[in-house]
């Protein structure tokens, strides 16, 4: 994991993605051969980066209302998803993915 500025994260949004803007997280797949959605739940293990834009959690944690430190889980979830083979291209792949962060979040902080 690794956490980095706008500046820095639109740079490798730029760079590997070909996007010219900020994001507030990557998630870079490193398993050596692309795995479909149905094949990673046989894994036991993921192999990748997640990047995320702390200039952009704290901005959208203040946007929000939220904690910082809940953005930044929120997006670690986010990146983690991805990285299993979620994605959130079309609104219906979004609400799956939205549905499976809101799980993940509550069972993170069920104080809440």
């Amino acid at each position: 994991m690794a956490f980095v500025t706008d500046r820095e994260i639109r740079s490798l949004n730029k760079r590997f993605l070909g996007r010219s803007y900020t994001t507030d997280v990557l998630a870079f797949d490193l398993t050596t051969q692309n795995l479909s959605r149905s094949s990673r739940k046989k894994i036991s293990t993921i192999d990748g980066e997640i990047v995320i834009s702390t200039t952009s959690a704290y901005r959208n944690a203040k946007e929000f209302g939220m904690l910082p430190y809940r953005e930044v889980a929120l997006y670690i979830v986010h990146g983690t998803l991805h990285l299993l083979g979620y994605d959130d291209h079309s609104p219906k792949n979004r609400r799956s993915m939205r549905i499976k962060e809101k799980d993940l979040m509550e069972q993170l902080f069920h104080d809440s």
